[in-house]
């Protein structure tokens, strides 16, 4: 099968194309003819290599070459001890080393819905379940309350502005760059803020959860935008330098927070069915679709690589295989 692999850190450039043998499923595993994946921050943190990060993933160069976790394809095997799985069955979810025509899926593989693509479903993955996750579960969301996000044009944020809305919130304020308001909008945020023409945390009535994709402010400026007793969920940072990159603003923001209120609460999401079925309730009746603002086939995934390092991706880069 053709897979993408790099064996040594670095930018787009590392990325090669190259051949490998097809895995044999496990016995509780499915392998999945891999139709579309999707390139991700944490993709481009696990290429560049982050020196903080070579202790675990290899100092010199990284133990593991193959990169990628989001997909959408087709069940090709099932193994003996799979029941709710056949050949043929459209599914979607995650799995490390997704950059590949095929991979071996476990735990986080739901039937793709009927209403996505498999474009739409291969940018799925990482990106929702992160949205999902913070509002739900990190940021308590309820019912009625006000929600702001900051960075509500990448990724994650398009799912954001959405999934509140689906999850019941009464309001929902997005923050974004001139050029993402109309798309910002369009996904159904009550109030959207341009961040180069006015300053987020003194624009409104202040709010009930805060989501920072974006990691643009200061601890201070950003608390002023939440009524006491809100919530501060942190999904996302600035690339940083090239020492400690996006982690030395989450340190910070962390630090700030110490004997505060709010904390500022940082997490990293955990991949599962259970959510993807969530998710697929969401995409099935409607209240959210994935945005895909652009498309490279595998072949061309360091052009992809290289323009979500750019940092001015309007959604999801999906890339076909």
């Amino acid at each position: 099968m053709k897979a993408i692999v790099r064996r040594r850190y670095g930018g787009p450039e590392v990325l090669e194309l190259v051949e490998l043998e097809t895995p044999t499923p496990a016995d509780d595993e499915v392998l999945v003819r891999v139709r579309a994946t999707s390139v991700n921050p944490a993709e481009w943190y696990t290429m560049t290599g982050l020196p903080i990060g070579r202790v675990q993933a290899g100092l010199r160069r990284p133990k593991d070459q193959r990169l990628g976790v989001d997909m959408a394809g087709v069940v090709e095997a099932v193994g003996a001890a799979v029941t709710d799985f056949a050949p043929g069955d459209e599914v979607y979810g995650a799995r490390s080393g997704a950059f590949a025509e095929y991979v071996c899926v476990k735990n986080a593989v739901a039937a793709k819905p009927s209403t996505l693509t498999f474009e739409q479903a291969g940018s799925v993955g990482i990106a929702a379940t992160t949205a999902l996750q913070a509002l739900r579960d990190k940021g308590g969301l309820q019912a009625g309350e006000r929600v702001l996000i900051n960075g509500a044009s990448g990724g994650v944020g398009t799912f954001a502005v959405q999934i509140a809305k689906a999850l019941g919130a009464g309001h929902v304020t997005a923050v974004c760059s001139t050029r993402n308001v109309e798309n910002a909008r369009m996904l159904g945020a009550d109030l959207v803020i341009d961040y180069t023409q006015e300053d987020f945390t003194r624009v409104g009535e202040p709010h009930d959860l805060l989501l920072d994709v974006a990691g643009s402010r200061s601890y201070g400026a950003t608390r002023r935008a939440l009524k006491p007793g809100g919530r501060y969920v942190l999904a996302g940072a600035p690339k940083g330098g090239r020492l400690l990159g996006p982690v030395a603003h989450i340190a910070k923001l962390k630090l700030a927070s110490i004997g505060r209120r709010p904390k500022v609460i940082f997490f990293v999401a955990k991949l599962n069915r259970d959510d993807l079925l969530v998710l697929s309730e969401m995409f099935e009746a409607g209240t959210v679709t994935p945005l895909v603002e652009r498309t490279y086939p595998l072949a061309e995934i360091a052009e992809a690589m290289a323009y979500l390092g750019e940092g001015h991706a309007r959604g999801k880069i999906v890339v076909t295989v």
